[in-house]
């Protein structure tokens, strides 16, 4: 008998990947595919959907080929997601009526400040544990409903979108509900995407009349809210579509949720950073939300079939690993792996901060207007000091959001789980170490975020039968020890003086 898998589809912001894992939790398969960047306007960036579901039938078709894997073989697959994405689409025709509004769009900027002048930002902030941020779904879909071109129909006018929303006709998602529907026709998603949207109430567990009667959302665009580990399943792959096999799609989580249960952080306490485009520190509050004083978000973590939910604490940090690629934009360094030697070639970064807040700045200061700041050079900046501050803005940004959760949990942290791209530079988690006086740890399979999606999946299936049998799978591949000696505080303080300097900038409108 054919041994069997679970796939994860793991649709970034930069790309999509789909991997393949064993019992054991190592990778048997992976393919990737880029996906186009829009930039219609500063400020703006977008993706398209329809490139996304074609480049994800792509690494499905790809990595199973290259595995010498048959499809039969999946007994599940799980989907995490780039999150606060939006996409609306055509009910009859399954096409996107516009381009996906991205996480990091700043579009609607002028929205949320006319929200927190109005007096939302209190109720946002106790009915969904977010901050009021155009970053979320919520005024994204809006914008959407307003400004996306009316849809052209067969022998008759062109339709306003809003309109046929309300029919029922235009659905919204997020990208899992996106890919999902695209998978098996199921118009769903998972607690943990749902509650990032800014519409969704996190103690009632469910989409919410007041803040859709703000921002004129109408409740029949939106998809059913499911667990992220769903025994029921969300549906199942047609036998007859591209991949020949009716699979059960079981499992979805935003893709920092995921990762969080890639790490098994599945207990109160447990704690991880994911270095990707952006970073992301979760750590798992258990059962009852705990809201942050200190600039923090409340979210949900994951939720299993039959369990309760459990919330977590987030830190959102906006540009990090896309510091390194504007590193490459810039011509100043020609590969990411550059990044290490020269940070090993100068002894300090010579008096140098860089602060790249490209997109605002994230927790704990939440500046929608702060903007990419370089302070501190003088005639003998080099190159190097500008990698090794780009490095050291990584790590900065930790220890923001580190310091804040100890203050909201009441728990002080032991060590951090990383993942991403980002940590197989040794120099950064070493730094990471130093910076934030506490052990970085960093697994053998460092792609927790498709783990978590296909942990969540086979959960749901029986592959798994329990989370010990994850944890057991979870392996060192190497600790970082923080440097006791190194003097990290006077640098830090400094930092915080360079964020300051960086705040408020984008004050045209």
């Amino acid at each position: 008998m054919p041994a069997t898998y679970v796939g994860a589809i793991d649709q970034g912001t930069t790309g999509t990947r789909f991997m393949v894992f064993d019992h054991s939790g190592q990778v048997v398969a992976n393919a990737y595919e880029t996906h186009e960047q829009y930039y219609p306007e500063p400020g703006w960036v977008e993706h398209d959907a329809a490139e996304i579901w074609a480049n994800t039938k792509r690494v499905i078709i790809e990595g199973l080929a290259d595995a010498g894997i048959d499809a039969a073989q999946l007994d599940a697959l799980g989907v995490t997601n780039q999150r606060e994405t939006t996409v609306l689409w055509d009910a009859h025709t399954g096409d996107p009526i516009h381009n996906a509004i991205v996480w990091q769009d700043r579009r609607t900027t002028a929205r949320i400040e006319e929200l927190v002048k109005d007096g939302w930002k209190v109720p946002i902030r106790e009915k969904t544990g977010l901050e009021v941020d155009a970053y979320f779904s919520g005024t994204k879909v809006e914008w959407l409903l307003d400004n996306a071109d009316p849809i052209k129909l067969e022998r008759s006018r062109p339709v306003d979108v809003r309109d046929r929303a309300e029919a029922g006709e235009v659905l919204f998602g997020t990208i899992d509900s996106w890919l999902v529907y695209k998978l098996t026709g199921s118009h769903v998603t998972d607690v943990t995407n749902a509650s990032r949207t800014m519409l969704f109430n996190i103690h009632d567990m469910a989409w919410d009349d007041d803040l859709l009667g703000e921002l004129n959302v109408p409740a029949t665009m939106l998809p059913a809210v499911r667990p992220s580990s769903d025994e029921a399943t969300y549906g199942h792959t047609d036998a007859e579509g591209f991949l020949d096999a009716e699979i059960p799609v079981a499992g979805a989580l935003g893709d920092q949720q995921a990762a969080l249960f890639g790490q098994t952080c599945f207990d109160a306490g447990d704690a991880k950073n994911t270095y990707g485009t952006g970073s992301f520190f979760l750590m798992n509050t258990g059962d009852e939300p705990v809201e942050s004083e200190h600039g923090l978000l409340t979210t949900v973590g994951f939720q299993r079939s039959g369990e309760p939910v459990q919330y977590a604490l987030e830190g959102s940090i906006f540009i990090t690993g896309a510091a390194i690629e504007w590193l490459g934009d810039m011509e100043i360094i020609d590969d990411p792996q550059e990044t290490e030697t020269l940070a090993r070639s100068v002894e300090s970064t010579d008096g140098v901060y860089f602060v790249p807040a490209f997109t605002g700045l994230g927790a704990p200061h939440w500046d929608q207007r702060a903007r990419g700041t370089l302070v501190g050079m003088t005639r003998g900046t080099r190159k190097a000091h500008v990698v090794r501050a780009t490095l050291e803005s990584i790590a900065f940004q930790t220890r923001d959001v580190a310091e804040a959760m100890e203050a909201d949990a009441g728990i002080d942290m032991n060590r951090l789980r990383v993942d991403g791209g980002a940590v197989k530079n040794n120099f950064l988690c070493q730094l990471q170490a130093d910076i934030i006086g506490r052990d970085v740890v960093r697994p053998e399979v460092d792609e927790t975020t498709a783990l978590g999606a296909a942990y969540a999946a086979g959960l749901a299936v029986g592959y798994w039968e329990t989370v010990d049998e994850l944890r057991n799978n979870w392996q060192v591949d190497r600790e970082f020890g923080a440097d006791p000696d190194a003097a990290v505080d006077d640098r830090y303080d400094r930092w915080l003086d360079a964020v300051e300097r960086a705040k408020g900038w984008a004050n045209d409108g």
